[in-house]
């Protein structure tokens, strides 16, 4: 069997098995694996192998997929990858179909973390991400940046570019549907992980006003240096 396949199948299996792991609400938690990881020198090669197991659902270009089902990781910082993963790892964040894949077992402990994240953060992103259906002039789009003024900036960065040092993703080029998903959990209260301070600021929003900003963001252009010279661009390590 295909290793990317077998990795998939034995992932989703394992799925099945951690319906009884007891979860706690965590924004940012102290030390860890996530503070280990953050201060290890990355070696790249063991970083490309370790993808391998990333590359069965976000691809090895890290692109994810248009209708949502997985973000676009590639390009993203590394603080924002390292938390994440240890929040999955470490119960914080819901997420059964990562969880397999995440495990020290499937990909090792601290130093492949750093390893992978740095190597993912340095992929090149897609240049025809997932987006909103309404173009930059349309109402609709002004209406969503005047949203994302009032509401984002602060935190994402007029541009959608993120803070790597508070952790904050990157959200420029990301697939819009997997946004409006996140987004809904986060101000629904169902993605335990997430910053308080964000849903406290969009737990007004209503689902026209969350479709609007989120359309705005998915238009947000990735700088040319980011970004793959084309759609049908392959990663060359996996060649």
């Amino acid at each position: 069997m295909n290793k990317r396949l077998m990795v998939s199948v034995l992932g989703f299996a394992a799925t099945a098995l951690i319906s009884g792991t007891a979860f706690s609400n965590q924004w940012m938690s102290e030390g860890g694996e996530r503070d280990e990881a953050l201060h290890l020198k990355p070696d790249h090669e063991n970083g490309i192998e370790v993808y391998e197991v990333c590359a069965a659902c976000h691809l090895t270009e890290g692109w994810g997929s248009k209708d949502g089902t997985f973000p676009q990781i590639a390009g993203q910082h590394q603080s924002v990858l390292v938390k994440q993963l240890a929040d999955i790892r470490e119960g914080n964040r819901d997420n059964p179909t990562m969880y397999p894949f995440a495990k020290p077992e499937s990909i090792g402990g601290p130093q492949a973390m750093a390893d992978v994240t740095h190597y993912i953060a340095k992929l090149l992103m897609n240049p025809d991400n997932g987006k909103g259906a309404w173009a930059p002039g349309t109402p609709e789009f002004e209406k969503g940046k005047k949203l994302y003024a009032d509401n984002c900036v602060k935190c994402h960065g007029d541009n959608g570019e993120g803070k790597p040092d508070k952790f904050y993703p990157k959200i420029q080029g990301q697939h819009y549907l997997y946004m409006v998903r996140q987004f809904e959990w986060i101000r629904d209260g169902k993605r335990r992980n997430a910053n308080p301070d964000m849903v406290k600021q969009i737990k007004e929003f209503s689902n026209d006003d969350m479709k609007h900003v989120i359309n705005y963001v998915s238009w947000i252009p990735v700088p040319k240096e980011q970004l793959a010279p084309s759609k049908d661009y392959i990663n060359p390590d996996y060649d």
